[in-house]
């Protein structure tokens, strides 16, 4: 088998472009999305800068692999960057990297590699890929379920999965960074990327201002029922659940509920407004099953971080959930995905509304 390894430049990609070289013939490629004069901030916890490009190509001399350098920049920018930016015009609080997984990682870089005569794209992302008896490719969780990335990754089809690999995904964490130290990889003990890579001083409404030359304009925080707190300072700024630097005392604890664009309104409310029981969710990708035409009973998250969930879905439509969960959640978040487990296995997931 042929295989091409995504090189990110960092630890698990080098571990990743190991294993693939013990048992296939192989080649690095590292993903250009951007240069450092795009006016970008580069940190230790960002990723795709000068650096990690030449910690790849170290990586891959040292397994004894070719390293190629490919220029996504104008497809990451039409599909995720113009993405995150809409999405926060329109209120939304949006996820880069499952957009990111989605477009350019196993749709943009997966075309390349079969157009080139290469059968599978390996990344050193912490999740399992399985084929069913019935012939269905499943989704599964890590096993070291505190790295598990399995959420970012609910949108791969039966044809992407069927040509991805993860190696790392029956292993921890540690044990890579131990196997990457001896075998003498310059990156065994580098940062992890914890940033949005286009974003990584975290500063998302200076980068969308800087970027679209737009300023948003002051607007109003209202109570639940409509009544004016106070003004805001501009309503990108803002994000569902928060609490500090809203600029304004209020005596209690408040935090933003929601947001409307239309009125240019910020809306305020207690904790306990924050909790809800229902969603329902867009772009829908299933993995283990084509539909769900009557409700069943799974585990859901919200974020990332959270620990999933029992819930109830069910299918709107062929591109639309529901999902009712058995306790009320905070915080959730329209732009954000909500993704569905049974057991270690991912059903799928969407985009919330």
């Amino acid at each position: 088998m042929k295989v091409l390894v995504a090189m990110s430049g960092g630890v698990d990609s080098a571990v990743c472009a190991y294993l693939i070289k013990q048992k296939h013939e192989a080649l690095g490629v590292t993903m250009k999305l951007h240069d450092e004069s795009d006016n970008l901030i580069y940190g230790e916890n960002s990723c795709c800068s000068n650096r990690d490009i030449a910690d790849a190509k170290s990586v891959c001399d040292i397994v004894g692999i070719p390293h190629e350098v490919h220029d996504f920049g104008a497809q990451f920018k039409e599909c995720v960057i113009t993405d995150f930016i809409n999405c926060y015009k329109c209120g939304s609080t949006p996820n880069p990297c499952v957009v990111c997984n989605r477009k350019i990682k196993f749709e943009g870089l997966l075309k390349t590699a079969l157009e080139r005569g290469y059968d599978a794209v390996a990344t050193g992302h912490y999740a399992r890929i399985e084929k069913s008896e019935n012939g269905r490719y499943l989704l599964k969780k890590a096993i070291d379920e505190s790295k598990d990335q399995s959420y970012v990754l609910y949108s791969l089809t039966q044809h992407q999965l069927a040509h991805t690999l993860f190696p790392l995904g029956e292993m921890t964490k540690a044990y890579a960074r131990d196997l990457a130290e001896s075998i003498g990889f310059v990156n065994a003990r580098k940062h992890d990327s914890q940033d949005i890579c286009f974003v990584p001083d975290g500063d998302y409404v200076s980068f969308i201002e800087r970027t679209t030359g737009e300023h948003f304009d002051k607007g109003n925080f209202v109570d639940i029922e409509g009544k004016i707190l106070g003004t805001h300072e501009g309503i990108i700024k803002y994000t569902i659940g928060q609490r500090k630097g809203l600029g304004i005392a209020f005596g209690k604890p408040t935090y933003v509920i929601s947001k409307d664009f239309d009125s240019n309104t910020v809306v305020l409310g207690s904790n306990d407004d924050l909790f809800n029981t229902t969603l329902s969710a867009r772009n829908v990708n299933l993995i283990s099953c084509d539909s769900i035409p009557s409700p069943i009973k799974v585990k859901a998250k919200i974020r990332y971080n959270q620990k999933e969930q029992p819930a109830t879905v069910w299918q709107i439509d062929d591109n639309r959930i529901k999902v009712v969960f058995d306790e009320p959640q905070r915080a959730i978040t329209r732009g954000q995905s909500v993704v569905l487990y049974d057991g270690d296995i991912v059903v799928g997931g969407g985009i919330i509304e």
